[in-house]
């Protein structure tokens, strides 16, 4: 279910409404009373909910959770960190999962600590993945002095002990190498040319997102190699880390990108022409948006005229007309 948060948002229904529908829809779909009630849960509230969210189906539970998780992306008036918070402690994998992507826009402290805990002890690696890819937004609040020293150290050596140890879970290791690249770590050049290096074709791809998430010009030249890569995923993660790192000589190689049929590849270099922004930018990103008018594509519209924003702030403005009469 998709809400517009240009939509004014019904009332609240009650919990006893909520718990209801709770009850009455498994294994349906998910109601708005559910999406809405389940919102800005009070401590009171979720003692309730307690008693009614075991006894439902993992299949549902699951279900509800990941839902949420992806309303929360797009409805900000949406709360549901203390369902979040209870979706932790689930039993099963997926819905733990789940409840950790719902909590994306908290940087509690006791989110972080819950998250290393998961991180090295949950059960199930896919969580355990899942907890680091969401620690990058403390490791990045750790680089801008905004948690306390004994906090940041202790989340790296987590994060750092984690990459280093060869027999950990690939996908954990990955996740944790993307998530340290947030940081000025002594660890993390290195780290990137040794997963660049591996014969592991996931590790390429973590590094090179990580290459971007560094934002250091060091990495220009491996980022421009793999925008010709024929794997798709490293396309992807070069291009946005051409923008990230705002490699000019990128352009033609995003321009390129963004207008071919790789959805995903094309939103992407569109985003990062705006990052980088200047004359040649402004002009392939202007004639996207015509073809984009054309074609009456309300999404690539959208992209494309955010990227122009972005790009007309960072390399002047948009008059491409140099006659001088």
């Amino acid at each position: 279910m998709d809400f517009d948060g240009d939509i004014t948002p019904p009332t609240k229904p009650s919990l006893d409404i909520t718990l209801a529908a709770l009850k009455a829809e498994e294994p349906g779909a998910v109601s708005a009373a559910i999406y809405y009630g389940l919102s800005g849960l009070t401590e009171a509230e979720l003692e309730k909910l307690r008693a009614v969210w075991p006894a439902l189906s993992a299949d549902y539970r699951r279900k509800v959770m990941q839902e949420l998780a992806e309303t929360s992306e797009s409805n900000f008036d949406l709360d549901y960190r203390a369902i979040g918070l209870l979706g932790l402690k689930d039993e099963d994998a997926a819905v733990r999962e789940a409840a950790i992507e719902t909590l994306w826009i908290d940087e509690s402290p006791e989110l972080m600590n819950r998250l290393l805990e998961m991180a090295q002890w949950d059960e199930a690696n896919e969580v355990r993945a899942a907890a680091l890819t969401a620690l990058g937004r403390f490791v990045l609040l750790g680089e801008y002095e905004e948690l306390p020293e004994s906090q940041v150290t202790k989340l790296q050596d987590v994060i750092v002990g984690l990459w280093a140890d060869e027999q950990e879970d690939l996908n954990v290791r990955r996740r944790a190498l993307e998530a340290i690249a947030n940081s000025s770590h002594e660890i993390v050049p290195d780290a990137i040319e040794e997963a660049y290096e591996s014969r592991e074709p996931l590790l390429k791809i973590s590094a090179v997102f990580a290459m971007g998430r560094s934002c250091d010009e060091r990495w220009k030249d491996w980022v421009l190699r793999e925008m010709n890569s024929p794997d798709a995923e490293l396309r992807y993660e070069a291009a946005r880390a051409a923008g990230e790192i705002g490699i000019t000589e990128a352009i033609p190689l995003l321009g390129r990108l963004a207008m071919g049929n790789d959805r995903e590849t094309q939103e992407v270099a569109i985003w990062s022409l705006g990052e980088i922004g200047g004359r040649e930018a402004l002009r392939i990103l202007s004639a996207l948006a015509e073809d984009a008018a054309k074609l009456d594509d309300d999404d690539l519209i959208e992209a494309v005229d955010e990227a122009l924003s972005n790009a007309s702030l960072v390399g002047g403005d948009i008059d491409f007309d140099t006659d001088d009469d």
